[in-house]
């Protein structure tokens, strides 16, 4: 069986050759693989069986042996030609088969270590990133294994059968054959390294016309407008024309590597044949003229073969790069340090942070000698400019980042020592930009509440001031919400994910920026509906419009990392301090 998913993070990727990274991979199929490259040598034995069993039949006919050696080798022949159909088979179910499921097993593990990779990391890596490595990085391992068994593990029998055959038959020739292949394959890889240069000169041109027509199709508004069609032209024509050069180019590298190594191939092999023909012809060495024909289809298909093997390095060493590029995400160190910490079975929503402060890599400090003490079912709403060290204070809350300085207590409890993933169940979070994903309404906000029927869905619908627009879609709570909601309004998606919250009926509630890109009207509805979902829980509210926090039981002021001041929203309008300043901006 193959290894389960989470089997490869437990291997040491870095600083490991790629090479014994793919044998950890493949050890689960290693009996399959024994077993393919088996049959691969069987079904694939034609290719160089074919010129002995020539020789045989010339020899049969040039010499007059008995015609019964003739029908031997025609049926031996037939026989191996029509058991490779079945043997293709067999090596396809057992060659691919291993590939697939390791490429599955990487992926999945991917996936894994991905969801247990820190927030921090997550901010600091691209999505784009992360998305190639699953996808073009495994897929590229995947094609590598897959063209280096199937053209590798063919010349590699051909060049072992052909020269063992050679051995047996005419011993003379092996040294010939050591010499004069190589030397042809050299050159052939000579002139390939050339053409390979010139092909990657091509591409980079493409990419450019790629890049180019993507440019000029999203400015065509601009330069419409501003009557620069000509100039876009120009500049389009440059590019095609370096294309052009380019491509020209090319195909005249091509032109002349085809020439040249058929000439080099055919040159060396007419000198093959001519010296087998004067040692058969003067009766040297027993070679008969079977022989002399089997030694000049050896030399093409042994040439090709060398050639062939050369011409894999570029594909091996694009494999291997992407076996490192995948282990820099499976052995990446900035785990979220869950393992042996206390489980979280119950949460009632007290919150102290004592002295707390974070410093992010390479960066100063984000928040500082942060104290607050925050009672179950309490509001609390986080204002101040930009930079001021809000969002850290929501991660810590949620549990993304932890302390670098002081402690925070939930229940009494440092978080610390708590196993923050089962804390987060007791948690709801909704941001500024609501996330839904391609599915229907129901699954969006049933995300994973497998058990939610339909009446607690439409409750928390109800309450999310959703209902009313949902059953005027055209399937209800089965449609379709679009990649992102795309299908929906802001304000619609954004009443979808406060319905997600309420479902979960949190104990801890994160609110970012949940009404700031929405429309007066949008905004009224979330705003009754976030109302809805305060009540009872232990609530962070994080916003730049001062008008969503006046009902707060405590707003907290924010600046440069610490607490300027605290109070309800009368109490600092009266005190006339920082909050009064954010204020009166807003109103000027």
């Amino acid at each position: 069986m193959a290894s389960s998913p989470a089997q490869p993070l437990d291997h040491r990727y870095r600083g490991e050759h790629p090479i014994r990274t793919l044998a950890y991979l493949f050890r689960a199929d290693r009996r399959r693989l024994a077993l393919a490259v088996a049959v691969f040598t069987v079904k694939h034995s034609p290719i160089w069986l074919l010129p002995l069993i020539t020789a045989s039949i010339i020899d049969t006919v040039v010499q007059h042996q008995p015609i019964s050696r003739l029908w031997t080798s025609v049926g031996v022949i037939l026989f191996i030609l029509l058991i490779n159909y079945p043997l293709h088979i067999l090596y396809v179910r057992l060659l691919y088969g291993s590939v697939r499921r390791m490429g599955t097993t990487l992926r999945s593990a991917l996936c894994t270590r991905m969801q247990q990779l820190s927030i921090g990391y997550h901010s600091r890596v691209s999505a784009g990133v992360l998305q190639a490595k699953v996808v073009r990085d495994v897929e590229t391992v995947e094609q590598m294994v897959q063209q280096t068994a199937e053209t590798g593990l063919g010349a590699t029998t051909v060049l072992v059968g052909g020269l063992v055959i050679i051995a047996v038959r005419t011993p003379e020739f092996v040294p010939v054959f050591l010499v004069v292949v190589p030397a042809a394959a050299l050159v052939v890889a000579r002139l390939r390294a050339r053409l390979r240069t010139h092909n990657e000169h091509f591409r980079h041109e493409v990419e450019t016309l790629s890049s180019r027509v993507t440019e000029m199709t999203r400015l065509i508004p601009v330069t419409r407008a501003h009557g620069l069609e000509g100039k876009a032209l120009r500049r389009m024509d440059g590019t095609l024309r370096r294309l052009l050069t380019s491509g020209m180019r090319l195909d005249l590298v091509n032109g002349r590597f085809g020439s040249l190594a058929w000439v080099v191939l055919n040159v060396v092999g007419v000198l093959v044949l001519a010296g087998a023909a004067l040692v058969s012809y003067y009766g040297v060495w027993g070679v008969t003229a079977g022989d002399v024909v089997m030694l000049s289809a050896f030399l093409t298909t042994l040439t090709n073969s060398t050639t062939t093997l050369a011409g894999l390095a570029p594909i091996i060493t694009k494999g291997l790069e992407s076996v490192r590029s995948v282990g820099e995400v499976l052995q990446e160190p900035e785990l979220e340090d869950n393992e042996g910490k206390s489980a979280v079975d119950s949460v009632r929503g007290e919150v102290e942070f004592r002295g707390v402060g974070h410093v992010y890599d390479g960066g100063s400090d984000a928040v500082r000698d942060f104290t607050l003490s925050v009672t179950p079912g309490e509001t609390v709403a986080l204002v101040g400019a930009s930079g001021a060290g809000k969002s850290t204070v929501l991660n810590l809350v949620i549990g993304f980042i932890r302390p670098t300085s002081g402690r925070l207590l939930l229940d009494g409890t440092d978080m610390n020592s708590l196993d923050l993933r089962t804390y987060r169940r007791f948690v709801s979070v909704v941001p500024q930009e609501s996330i839904l994903f391609d599915g229907t309404v129901r699954d969006n906000v049933a995300y994973g509440m497998d058990d939610a029927d339909e009446e607690t869905v439409r409750a928390a619908l109800r309450d999310a001031n959703a209902l009313e627009f949902v059953d005027r879609l055209p399937k209800g709570l089965d449609t379709l919400v679009g990649e992102r909601g795309a299908r929906l309004s802001g304000g619609q998606r954004q009443r979808l994910a406060i319905a997600r919250a309420l479902i979960r009926d949190p104990r801890v509630l994160v609110l970012d920026e949940a009404t700031s890109a929405l429309d007066t009207r949008s905004e009224a509805l979330v705003q009754d509906a976030l109302a809805r979902l305060l009540r009872g829980r232990t609530t962070f509210v994080v916003a730049h419009r001062l008008s969503t926090v006046r009902g707060a039981d405590r707003i907290v002021v924010m600046g440069e990392g610490r607490i300027l001041e605290t109070g309800t929203h009368e109490e600092l309008l009266r005190r006339g301090g920082a909050y009064t300043a954010l204020h009166a901006g807003q109103l000027a």
